[in-house]
């Protein structure tokens, strides 16, 4: 798809799908450091590793409807790990791919980009639980609500095994309340049943990717599988977006400039009132 029909594809459906965009060489190197954040999760560092084993273990969530503590190799079932950049170098040079932000830039018709979240979200063997539908704008302190979020697949992402759901076009629905996002495995995806038959798998091959706005409604099924599914999710924005304190939180917040700003390593953001 060339560039201009990829761009009006995202804006009249809320998504776009960009088959291999990391190597396989890339997935590999992927998964090696997922599995070292795992040892770390439980402990496992090596003491070269202590002070970078410390710092993830601060940004990784537990998979809260896992029925064991471990997994068969008596590392910690993970449902996902935030702040990936600080404690990753694989994450963070994957944050600033070439072929990665090439499509960032075309779809917010931007140079200049911010990194907003740096995130592996997993679903482990047999239980990663469900993520209910919802739009991520519905809990980010921005405004305008216009981020590009993108979810890499880092095994083949397939319906058993919890690929992402989207509905097509959510994203011209405005902001809506969708209930709670970490759900058991069995249970319904959203409790809105006017909306629950409008949802698509959107099955993906290691390596290829997800891009979508940040008020698509999305959400993915729990996993069935013995292996897991794991993804890594970044999302962008211009700096043309406003930072929006809410809720008597800090007032200004510092984001990693990734593309562009005359090579700015972070750009501060100050509230607007």
């Amino acid at each position: 798809m060339e560039l201009k029909a990829r761009k009006a594809f995202f804006e009249k459906e809320g998504y776009l799908i960009v088959e291999n965009l990391l190597s396989t060489e890339e997935v590999d190197r992927c998964q090696a450091e997922i599995h070292k954040l795992h040892q770390f999760a439980g402990g496992q560092e090596s003491d070269t590793e202590k002070e970078r084993a410390e710092i993830a273990r601060r940004h990784v969530q537990r998979e809260p409807f896992a029925k064991d503590e471990t997994q068969g190799n008596n590392l910690p079932v993970l449902r996902k790990a935030e702040n990936t950049r600080q404690y990753s170098e694989v994450f963070r040079d994957l944050a600033q791919h070439p072929k990665l932000i090439e499509v960032i830039q075309e779809l917010t018709a931007s140079d200049d980009l911010l990194l907003f979240r740096s995130t592996l979200m997993f679903k482990p063997a047999f239980h990663g639980s469900s993520h209910g539908l919802h739009q991520d704008s519905a809990y980010w302190p921005m405004d305008p609500p216009n981020l590009v979020t993108v979810s890499i697949a880092l095994n083949d992402a397939t319906p058993e095994n919890g690929c992402f759901k989207v509905i097509p076009k959510s994203h011209l629905w405005g902001l809506q309340s969708w209930g709670n996002i970490a759900r058991e495995q069995d249970a319904k995806l959203t409790d809105r049943t006017e909306v629950e038959a409008q949802q698509m798998d959107v099955p993906l091959s290691a390596g290829s990717a997800l891009f979508f706005h940040s008020l698509m409604v999305h959400g993915s099924g729990p996993n069935t599988t013995p292996n897991p599914r794991n993804t890594a999710l970044y999302a962008y924005f211009s700096p043309q977006i406003r930072f929006v304190s809410k809720d008597g939180k800090p007032a200004a917040k510092t984001f990693p400039v990734v593309a562009g700003l005359s090579g700015k390593k972070e750009l501060t953001l100050v509230a607007q009132s």
